[in-house]
């Protein structure tokens, strides 16, 4: 029952300039990425964080290293090949202009599970090698640390999209209906019944709630992982206890 912060990498030369970078080396945050990627630093530094685990491509590992950076504990950053971006294949480096044009961009906005890219993967199985690792490395954090854990991971848009997809239910080919724009915030909580979304793409705001409250009696009881019917009274503020 840990939580991960799904974080997107900041803008990139790439992206500023409507080029589908996919896996190409040496695309780096521009200035505008590199002030959004501080600026979630930030934000992730009130909240007491296990691991920080990046993408390999150099602009997760530039926006992981401002979150290291800028908390007060003393991380490291690891690296999952497992959340690298999905291989796009021949259409790797192309302009999106050009993209829009392909027969199978019709394919990738309306029915992504049935789309392959020539020359690379399908985005069935992007889905799949990337919900496999974030739930692997959660299980392991959750193991190592307790139910109260909180994480991070680095990685790209269309797999985050995957991830949000999965832990909400949705269907592959439901998930362009969902946004997740550079170095945004998005929360998953697994449990043993169900994840449960708990943020999605944010660009600002305190995430000091997310701190564990400190331990007691009463929180020493197995914690119910239904879902509240109602909705509830929220995360308990920062500092207090539950």
């Amino acid at each position: 029952m840990a939580t991960v912060i799904l974080v997107r990498h900041g803008r990139t030369t790439a992206n500023a300039s409507g080029v589908l970078a996919g896996r190409t080396p040496g695309v780096l945050l521009d200035e505008a990425g590199e002030e959004q990627a501080r600026t979630t630093g930030e934000r992730l530094a009130a909240v007491p964080l296990r691991a920080v685990v990046t993408s390999p491509l150099e602009r997760c590992r530039q926006t992981a290293a401002a979150i290291v950076k800028a908390h007060p504990d003393a991380l490291k950053a690891s690296r999952e090949s497992k959340l690298t971006e999905c291989d796009y294949g021949d259409w790797q480096g192309r302009a999106l202009k050009d993209l829009v044009k392909e027969p199978l961009w019709k394919l990738v906005q309306q029915q992504p599970s049935a789309a392959a890219f020539p020359g690379g993967e399908s985005m069935r199985a992007m889905q799949d090698r990337a919900v496999a690792a974030v739930r692997r490395r959660d299980a392991q954090i959750r193991d190592e640390h307790g139910d109260d854990a909180v994480w991070v991971a680095v990685s790209h848009g269309d797999i985050i999209k995957s991830i949000l997809a999965d832990a909400l239910g949705t269907h592959l080919d439901q998930f362009q209906r969902i946004v997740v724009d550079p170095a945004s915030v998005s929360i998953i909580r697994y449990t043993d019944a169900r994840p449960y979304v708990l943020a999605s793409n944010t660009h600002a705001g305190d995430l000091s709630w997310l701190k564990p409250p400190k331990p007691t009696k009463r929180s020493r009881r197995k914690v119910s992982t239904d879902a509240t019917v109602g909705g509830g009274a929220g995360p308990t503020p920062a500092g207090t206890q539950s």
